[in-house]
């Protein structure tokens, strides 16, 4: 039990913390797609586990990581404290700037991913963005009331991946979805 304690006090210090992060970002997101193609195999929508398309989430996962933690440490620097003001402030300064933030990085480190062009790019974050980001704000607002309110500035993005489980089942499921988007020749 003490290692575990060493492990976690060391996991969650400042030095090794942005690792953390990313590694709980990168496994969770690699979990989510995980879960999303056994629903979609079961569904019969695709019929074998694409493990590059897998690979391809987990390393959204650490881009998506890395401006979560930087953008974490940014609002508790710039205002201190847990009064209902202060966290009510964070939580709509999260939705209007970092949430359209992660959700377009999101989709230009896939399409980076899969060798789109930036016009691919641009279509598909017009087609499926929305859908992201409306859906963020059916659950982020009272998950992040929680993250701000309670949760420790070393704990936000393990408390923010562990809600993020489910809407990383469903970031994969818009993200796999084919586009509605017509090409014009």
């Amino acid at each position: 039990m003490q290692k575990l304690r060493e492990w976690h006090a060391r996991a969650f210090s400042n030095r090794f913390l942005l690792f953390t992060n990313v590694g709980i970002s990168l496994t969770l997101s690699c979990l989510g797609d995980v879960m999303e193609q056994h629903l979609e195999i079961y569904s019969g929508e695709i019929e074998r586990f694409d493990s590059l398309r897998t690979s391809h989430m987990a390393t959204s996962g650490v881009t998506v990581g890395i401006i979560c933690h930087f953008w974490y440490k940014m609002l508790d620097k710039r205002m201190p404290g847990r009064s209902m003001r202060v966290v009510a402030k964070k939580i709509v300064l999260d939705q209007l700037i970092c949430s359209p933030v992660y959700i377009s990085v999101f989709f230009v480190t896939l399409g980076l991913l899969e060798q789109k062009d930036k016009h691919e790019v641009w279509d598909e974050i017009k087609d499926k963005a929305w859908k992201l980001y409306a859906a963020e704000w059916t659950v982020w607002p009272a998950a992040q009331f929680i993250n701000f309110y309670w949760i420790p500035t070393h704990y936000r993005i393990f408390y923010d991946n562990i809600i993020s489980l489910g809407y990383d089942v469903l970031t994969s499921k818009v993200k796999h979805t084919k586009s509605h988007i017509k090409k014009i020749p």
